[in-house]
């Protein structure tokens, strides 16, 4: 099989590796990809969605896999463009992955088939968002487009919204854009990730990923500092009110409204007081707990997405480790407000193990790996249990080192002790 993956960061690298361990005879290309992911897979030149679309017509492309939400969403929508070519593909169209690229669109599906979600309130300028917030805090704000998820702003007072608003409509750091001011939930995050096909489902190991960039949820916003996953983290009885509640309502809801979903679904879960309630879709796997779920899952996952792709979603073909696994983020000097590149990165063939996931890294002319990015790379190691998975990841994580390196030591820790 001749296989296409969309994207160039750390949850394509887990895909791609994945892949590479699935059985049979598979040739695998990436797009833009990178230095490490090349290792694994030959890269596709071609500029921009259609030349690529192109090339896979032209190279006989069994499968395409959307790993970015960035490419779902540009122009035609690589889904769409595939489709009109013929070439399966594992991801939503463009219509489909509004559910990600707009937060509106979402809040209104969700209200159209009575998933639970906080109630939220459309603005278009910093005074209208001033006027609806008033004096009620804490309070949530969400940019409606993709934001490479650092479109949100939990705020506790006055100076953390004017500091937002600063962002979205003074330096329109994510563009042009609406405003959602949303109810405040309270609770244990946790990430929930489906394949989708039409009316099928599969449900993957569910995660918990790690925000904030300081020790203890402190700090500014990040795209994430490292995950836990395992079947063990949702008890059965309330992994099947997510199921009754909101999955399966979800899945109906997208085959209602005749939007074609294909691919992975992921749900943002806040689990509080009055039950589980979405705070966002991803129309794909998360990141990272991409690089947390992908060892915990064995199996044809080339197979399972390429027939997926075509409408029949075999759950026979994977299995899923009971176990826990744990991933560090190492991410680079001055993260997320800046990043530094081309800090040597040290100790990798040190680890033992463990998988190391890249990120943001490049080889130099020296042929050393170096930082190229924010979130530079991930560590996952598992256990069968928590304590030992965790042990093992932050283990192997200080292995890694580079200048101005900064990782959060209470991965898999906080929130569970």
């Amino acid at each position: 099989m001749r296989i296409v993956v969309v994207g160039k960061g750390g949850r394509e690298h887990a895909l791609i590796r994945s892949l590479s361990e699935s059985p049979g005879e598979n040739e695998l290309f990436c797009f833009p990809g990178s230095d490490a992911i090349c290792e694994l897979a030959q890269a596709v030149e071609a500029e921009g969605l259609q030349d690529l679309v192109d090339w896979m017509r032209s190279n006989a492309i069994d499968l395409c896999i959307a790993g970015e939400e960035s490419y779902l969403l540009k122009d035609d929508g690589l889904a769409n463009l595939c489709a009109r070519h013929g070439i399966p593909c594992w991801g939503p169209p463009k219509e489909a992955a509004l559910l990600e690229g707009s937060k509106e669109f979402a809040k209104q599906f969700m209200e159209r088939h009575d998933i639970p979600t906080g109630s939220a309130l459309v603005v278009e300028s910093a005074e209208e968002a001033r006027q609806a917030i008033g004096e009620n805090y804490p309070t949530v704000l969400k940019f409606d487009g993709l934001a490479a998820g650092k479109g949100v702003a939990v705020c506790s007072d006055e100076e953390s919204v004017e500091s937002f608003l600063e962002e979205v409509y003074g330096q329109k750091r994510f563009g042009e854009g609406s405003l959602l001011i949303e109810e405040y939930l309270e609770g244990p995050e946790v990430s929930i990730f489906a394949a989708v096909s039409g009316r099928g489902a599969v449900i993957f190991t569910p995660a918990r990923d790690y925000k904030l960039i300081g020790e203890g949820d402190t700090g500014a916003n990040t795209g994430g500092m490292g995950a836990v996953a395992s079947r063990q983290l949702i008890e059965p009885a309330l992994m099947a009110q997510i199921e009754k509640e909101i999955i399966n309502p979800t899945i109906e809801g997208l085959a209602d409204d005749d939007l074609g979903y294909v691919g992975f679904l992921y749900f943002g879960l806040m689990l509080t007081r009055d039950g589980p309630k979405v705070i966002e879709y991803n129309c794909r796997f998360g990141d990272p707990e991409c690089q947390a779920v992908m060892p915990l899952v064995s199996g044809d996952l080339a197979t399972f997405c390429r027939d997926g792709a075509k409408g029949n979603l075999r759950s026979e073909l994977l299995s899923f480790d009971e176990g826990w696994s744990v991933g560090v983020i190492l991410a680079s000097a001055g993260y997320p407000a800046s990043s530094r590149s081309g800090d040597v990165i040290e100790g990798l063939e040190a680890v033992e193990d463990a998988r190391v996931y890249h990120a943001g890294t490049r080889l130099n002319e020296a042929g050393q790996w170096e930082t190229n990015g924010g979130r530079v790379l991930a560590v996952v190691a598992g256990g069968e249990d928590r304590e030992s998975a965790v042990t093992k990841a932050h283990l192997e994580a200080n292995k890694v080192d580079f200048d101005g390196a900064q990782r959060r030591a209470d991965i898999g820790r906080l929130h569970f002790e």
